[in-house]
């Protein structure tokens, strides 16, 4: 496993992290199996695990406080997130500050996620969902800032919503944010225009998830897939969304490499870029952590390869699926 610098906290943090949300809110995550995909992820070299409140209300975070203190001779790395208190994915731009993360409730729920995680300081506390025009409103800054002096939060970030990266240049702007967590993957490339460059210059670490379009750019799925109705997945793959995410990773498999899957071609363009300092899959099996780990070790795609998953870019706005 290879490490990269997080911005200005100057943590080495893996290059695979490990992202959370399917131990709690997805079908198919039996606790023995999850704590042995991460006890696999930490001996493979992983110590950046991603987490939120809203996975579970709490549940993921108390799975990585058991991670926490089986492996408490080594230095992991926790991200989490506070959820809006309107409890609406993602944010939308007529939603006011107050009623999304006023001070006292991002207190609270800092304090909710010190006991879940078992810890006396959070890595990196996130806002689960963003809008930029909220930049210059003073109460979610004095909020913050009163954490960290308290020594509950080392690190701050922003999780932006889906498809809309520039939804958070202001923001950082600031001089308060940290870290900035964004989709970026092969048809996602949007990042690249605006928000990875003010990161380079400002020096904010970036998280790159859904590295696998939740699931197309696997090539596992197809036309006909379905999803149980209590999996999140069921209401996100609606026809209009499935057919055309599943057209446009068939389009991908003449441009695999020999001897390389689609899973750990995704991951690895993602890493080719500089200005990523980690990505985090999900993942609930051993097998899973084994593949995606061995795509964290520095070597990223060859050019002719980049350039041509450069015209698979795939431009796409906010829809009331698109949660």
């Amino acid at each position: 496993m290879e490490y990269r610098k997080f911005g200005r906290t100057r943590w080495k943090v893996s290059e695979i992290g490990y992202g959370t949300w399917g131990m709690a809110g997805w079908t198919g995550s039996e606790i023995e199996a999850v704590n042995k995909a991460l006890d696999k992820a930490v001996d493979l070299g992983c110590n950046f695990f991603d987490t939120a409140w809203a996975y579970g209300d709490g549940e993921s975070e108390k799975i990585l406080n058991a991670l926490l203190k089986r492996h408490s001779g080594k230095k992991l790395y926790v991200a989490t997130k506070i959820p809006p208190k309107n409890r609406k994915w993602p944010s939308k731009p007529q939603y006011k500050l107050q009623d999304v993360f006023p001070a006292d409730y991002i207190v609270e729920y800092t304090e909710k996620s010190l006991k879940n995680l078992g810890v006396e300081t959070i890595d990196l506390q996130q806002f689960h969902v963003w809008e930029d025009s909220w930049s210059n409103e003073d109460e979610w800054k004095e909020a913050i800032q009163q954490l960290t002096k308290q020594g509950k939060v080392k690190a701050w970030g922003i999780s932006i919503n889906r498809w809309e990266p520039d939804n958070s240049l202001a923001t950082l702007k600031t001089g308060l944010i940290d870290a900035v967590q964004v989709i970026y993957n092969i048809f996602d490339q949007a990042p690249e225009d605006k928000l990875l460059p003010l990161c380079r210059k400002l020096d904010i670490g970036v998280i790159a998830r859904v590295p696998f379009d939740e699931g197309t750019l696997t090539g596992n799925m197809t036309k006909e897939t379905t999803f149980p109705k209590d999996d999140w997945r069921s209401t996100y793959f609606v026809p209009e969304n499935l057919i055309s995410s599943v057209e446009h990773a068939d389009a991908l498999k003449p441009l695999i490499p020999h001897g390389m899957t689609m899973p750990e071609m995704a991951l690895r363009f993602i890493l080719s870029h500089p200005d990523i300092s980690t990505t985090i899959p999900g993942m609930r099996k051993i097998k899973h952590v084994i593949s995606n780990m061995q795509a964290g070790d520095g070597n990223g795609l060859c050019r002719d390869t980049l350039n041509a998953l450069k015209h698979h870019r795939w431009n796409r706005l906010p829809t009331e699926w698109s949660q």
